[in-house]
């Protein structure tokens, strides 16, 4: 007998695996608000220098006549005639200088940075980083490094917990996440300074890793076959509407220190609640702990009321029937085990394309939401929006055509829809923006097809290890996409070639793996080899 059938034993797709698949959502959907949360917390306001002589005019009062005259004699203007926002005259003339100059042709063209600090408009944005601490004109680049500072930690944390998820259960590395979630987050909120703040995100990005790989699994190892790419897509459209939460959030909380603290401190909720959460089983049984495995099979037939089922499992039942799992208990596993057969090996190195190419090209998109032209609430509901429909198709096609052709097609079109933004003219924003969103929603739905995918592919002996290898790889794409933006200094088109060429590269690669539709989860290596 197969694991498989000892879950339909105890009731199969019941009770249990409702309550478990619900409960399991809520960390996955406030997921989404912190890997996008930048996009609020680090906005950019529009800015100019203080001037210590009269700033009497903030930047949100630059519409009146006396302002407007003010300012066109105490800062220059660029290419476009507008106020630059990194320079100031060296000598600020005085406000009652005749209103007719118009330009920087009528005043000194000397100029320096802006020493006494910048005015910002909070019309949008009450507090971001970006205010808080200056990360303007020469300091810009360090809002990007924030990021890439959470992305590392994600990256850290999929190494590290993947690994001891392995060897130490789901379950409590999952409580242990949203833990460090809480914490690191809340205190995030409270940073006194820039370095303090990256330390605590760093920590968040690491509590990522945990909660998604744990939620993925738990919720994989205890759905039957046949409704794994139900319970997948549902999980997956539980960070959808994360996004959606993330835009209805930031609408309502424009101070980034208060944002921060709200989408962090309801992980203390789901720590405390995650102590109800079951082991998963098949873990203990390959850890060749057979008598939790069997007290946790019990309790999951009691609550699908099959107990009568779940009482004829004894000890020596299982010991007969899990035969397999019992041996690979005996054997010790780590991340070489990834690449040490035939088969793993091939996995391993077009899953490593496929996770890469989908978060590089994901959060390419999706993190410079301010450079669309429209408002960045609204754009974040369309580009949550968009995920409905994509993930719908996608679980359609997953159900009836199988994991790999879902896998390859959204990656291919994926890259299409980006790279043909090249051939869009710059004002043609709209155009632009519908090839954003197509190319943003293949990558959600390549994103919800990878983890069921790479959770069906893997054994259970290194079924988190294989997870933690691949959130690896997309993490790296994660912490590369801002840099690649740098590349449009010498060609505009650059970045979207780039873009676009790696989940084209990625979904050719996705065609090499094997089909899992219909097919029982591996439990050892064996089994991946045999298949």
């Amino acid at each position: 007998m197969t694991f498989a059938k000892l879950l339909d034993q105890v009731g199969g797709m019941g009770r249990f695996q409702v309550i478990n698949v619900i409960l399991l959502i809520f960390p996955i959907l406030l997921l989404a608000c912190h890997n996008l949360l930048q996009n609020f917390t680090a906005a950019v306001p529009d800015h100019r220098c203080r001037d210590p002589v009269n700033d009497t005019c903030s930047a949100n009062a630059t519409e009146s006549l006396e302002c407007k005259d003010y300012l066109r004699v105490s800062i220059p203007m660029d290419s476009n005639w507008t106020l630059q926002k990194c320079h100031r005259f060296i000598t600020t003339p005085s406000p009652s200088l005749n209103s007719s100059a118009t330009g920087p042709q009528d005043r000194e063209k000397g100029g320096e940075a802006c020493l006494d600090g910048w005015i910002y408009d909070t019309t949008v944005f009450t507090s971001t980083i970006v205010t808080e601490w200056d990360l303007v004109c020469d300091s810009r680049t360090l809002k990007q490094m924030a990021q890439s500072i959470y992305m590392a930690g994600v990256l850290v944390g999929a190494i590290v917990f993947g690994g001891l998820s392995d060897k130490f259960g789901r379950k409590a590395l999952l409580i242990w996440s949203c833990l460090q979630m809480a914490v690191s987050g809340s205190c995030a909120a409270f940073a006194p300074s820039f370095t303090a703040y990256c330390i605590f995100r760093f920590l968040s990005g690491m509590a990522v890793s945990g909660v998604g790989l744990n939620c993925v699994s738990l919720s994989i190892e205890w759905t039957p076959m046949q409704s794994r790419a139900t319970v997948s897509t549902v999980t997956g459209y539980g960070y959808s509407i994360g996004q959606f939460v993330l835009a209805g959030m930031a609408f309502t909380i424009r101070d980034w220190r208060w944002l921060q603290l709200a989408v962090s401190f309801p992980y203390l909720a789901f720590f405390l609640y995650g102590w109800w959460f079951t082991e998963s089983a098949r873990w203990y049984a390959t850890s060749g702990k057979l008598e939790q495995a069997r007290r946790e099979l019990q309790k999951v037939a009691r609550i699908n009321g099959q107990r009568e089922q779940g009482e004829k499992l004894s000890l020596e039942f299982l010991t007969a029937n899990l035969q397999k799992e019992v041996a690979s208990a005996k054997s010790r596993f780590t991340a070489a085990d990834l690449v040490r057969t035939p088969v793993l090996r091939r996995l391993t190195c077009c899953l490593c394309f496929v996770w890469f190419s989908t978060s590089f090209a994901y959060y390419g998109l999706a993190m410079d939401l301010q450079n669309f032209g429209v408002s960045i609430y609204l754009i974040q509901v369309i580009f949550g929006a968009v995920d409905i429909p994509a993930k719908l198709i996608a679980f359609l096609v997953i159900c009836y055509f199988g994991r790999r052709i879902t896998q390859a097609l959204a990656l291919i079109l994926a890259g299409f829809s980006i790279v043909a933004n090249i051939f869009v003219s710059e004002d043609m924003q709209i155009l632009r923006t519908i090839f954003a969103v197509l190319g943003k929603g293949c990558l959600a739905a390549s994103f919800n097809c990878v983890f069921l995918y790479t959770g069906e592919l893997y054994p259970t002996v290194i079924r988190q290890t294989g997870m933690g290898f691949g959130n690896t790889m997309a993490r790296i794409g994660g912490i590369v996409a801002p840099l690649v933006r740098m590349t449009s200094e010498y060609s505009p088109s650059l970045p979207l070639v780039i873009y676009g060429a790696a989940p084209i590269v990625s979904g050719i690669a996705a065609c090499f793996l094997p089909e899992t539709l219909n097919v029982p989860l591996p439990d050892t290596i064996e089994d991946v080899e045999s298949q």
